[in-house]
C-alpha cells in the first residue's frame, strides 16, 4: 500500500483516478452545498419579511391617518345633514335633534349587535376540563420517597 500525493491509499481497485472524488469528499462538498443553500434560503426569508414588515407598516400608518380623517368629516357631516334637513322646511333644532337621534338609534343597533356577540362567548371548556384533569392526577400522585442525596441541609444564621 502506498499513499498518493492526497495522503489517500493507492492500492489496487481502490485506487482514485485522477479527476475522481473520495466519498469523504463527496460528502464534505455536498454539507457544504447544502449549508450554502439553507444560508441562502435564509437570507432570502429575512429578506422577504423584511419587505412585508415595510409594507404592513405603511398600510397601517395610512389606515391610521384615514381613520382620523373619517373621524374628522363626522361632525362635518353631521352639520351637513343637520342644515340639509332645515332646507327641507323643519327647524335648526329639530334637525339637529333628529340628526342626534338617529346617532343614537345607531349606536343602540351596534351595542345590541355587540352584547349578541358576547352572549355567543363560551367558557374555554378543553381547557378547563384539562385543567381539571391534571390537578386530579397531582391530587392523586404521591411524593417518592426522599433518597440520601434529595437532603437539603438550610444553613441556619
Amino acid at each position: 500500500m502506498s499513499a498518493g500525493a492526497d495522503g489517500l491509499s493507492m492500492s489496487g481497485s481502490t485506487a482514485l483516478r485522477d479527476g475522481e472524488r473520495s466519498l469523504g469528499q463527496l460528502f464534505s462538498a455536498a454539507t457544504a452545498d447544502l449549508s450554502s443553500l439553507v444560508h441562502d434560503e435564509i437570507a432570502l426569508a429575512k429578506a422577504e419579511i423584511r419587505q412585508d414588515v415595510k409594507r404592513g407598516v405603511a398600510g397601517g400608518a395610512s389606515l391610521m391617518i384615514a381613520g382620523v380623517v373619517a373621524l374628522a368629516a363626522i361632525p362635518m357631516l353631521s352639520f351637513a345633514a343637520a342644515y340639509g334637513i332645515h332646507a327641507l322646511g323643519l327647524t335648526l333644532g329639530w334637525s339637529f335633534l333628529i340628526v342626534g337621534g338617529a346617532y343614537l338609534l345607531l349606536a343602540a343597533v351596534l351595542g345590541l349587535l355587540a352584547l349578541r356577540s358576547f352572549k355567543k362567548v363560551e367558557k374555554p371548556q378543553r381547557t378547563i376540563e384539562g385543567a381539571r384533569a391534571t390537578a386530579d392526577v397531582l391530587k392523586k400522585a404521591k411524593p417518592r420517597p426522599a433518597g440520601p442525596h434529595d437532603r437539603h441541609v438550610v444553613p441556619r444564621h
